[in-house]
């Protein structure tokens, strides 16, 4: 349910502390329609231009009120990104987050947070994804959702139901965090070795990885399968980054690898771990997108 925010006057002031409190679901909101860092930002801060100039007297629910903007402006965007992403170069992967140190942003649930169910939710338009993360994210009731996106309720609930399933085809079980890092790990100390059968050993026989470079050099731009060729393309990674570090991070609720070389960030490796090991891997290499990663802290101290 939504949090209720009447407001008790229409100072800007007040304006901004009701904001700020509600400003983590909203860029929680607009963040898992967009898989976007940069574009959630974006939206939300035209959503506070927007409830500046509101007649803010008016409202009675101003989360209400603001999730309403939030949503309707991220579908927008999302139609429009679409269009974009088509001319990018190799797969596209969503901008992670550090929930680690940014803990708001899946504070309602971690329901679709993570990079690999981020991805899926693509494949849905931008209104199927807006009501699917609304009801499963968030756990607005229907009739809110169907009044925020213009549809029917009936129509909303198919919408959300076949989005579910979707998911769920998709969806293996999952390990718990402890063999999830373990594994991590034994696959990075595999890499920085560039030793192949460890690699194959942690890996699921039908592993698939991604890579998001955007056109760099040296990246594939095609998504890699079974374990075999996945192995051997993840032990270029020592001659990719010679002497590189690493630190087991969090990322969208999961453990993920980030590697360094020479004090900066080259690259951030999310996992999908079932029983018979990683069964895919998502590569971040695009720099923008790793400082999206670093922006987390920033939105824990900003102001609108």
């Amino acid at each position: 349910m939504d949090e209720q925010q009447p407001l008790t006057g229409a100072s800007l002031d007040e304006a901004a502390d009701v904001f700020q409190t509600l400003r983590p679901r909203l860029f929680g909101i607009a963040y898992r329609i967009l898989g976007s860092v940069f574009e959630a930002e974006d939206v939300v801060q035209d959503v506070w231009v927007r409830w500046q100039g509101a007649d803010r007297g008016a409202v009675l629910d101003a989360g209400a009120f603001l999730a309403r903007i939030t949503t309707r402006l991220a579908v927008n965007v999302a139609k429009s990104a679409r269009v974009r992403r088509e001319a990018y170069v190799g797969p596209w992967l969503p901008e992670p987050v550090d929930t680690s140190i940014d803990p708001q942003v899946g504070a309602e649930r971690g329901e679709a947070l993570e990079l690999a169910v981020l991805l899926v939710l693509e494949k849905l338009n931008p209104v199927e994804r807006a009501a699917y993360v609304l009801r499963e994210a968030f756990d607005y009731p229907y009739d809110d959702i169907a009044g925020m996106l213009r549809l029917s309720q009936a129509n909303t609930r198919q919408i959300v139901s076949r989005a579910r399933k979707r998911l769920s085809a998709e969806r293996s079980d999952r390990v718990d965090a402890a063999e999830h890092r373990r594994l991590l790990e034994a696959f990075v100390a595999a890499a920085q070795h560039g030793d192949v059968a460890a690699l194959e050993s942690v890996l699921s026989a039908d592993v698939v990885a991604h890579a998001d470079g955007n056109g760099m050099r040296g990246v594939a731009r095609l998504e890699v399968v079974g374990a075999g060729r996945v192995a051997r393309i993840s032990a270029f990674a020592q001659k990719f980054f010679p002497g590189f570090g690493y630190s087991v991070v969090e990322a969208n609720g999961l453990p993920s690898l980030l590697l360094v070389q020479d004090g900066e960030a080259v690259a951030l490796v999310s996992a999908t771990v079932g029983p018979d090991g990683i069964e895919a891997l998502h590569w971040i290499l695009t720099p923008d997108k790793l400082r999206a990663y670093g922006r987390s802290a920033q939105r824990l101290t900003g102001r609108p």
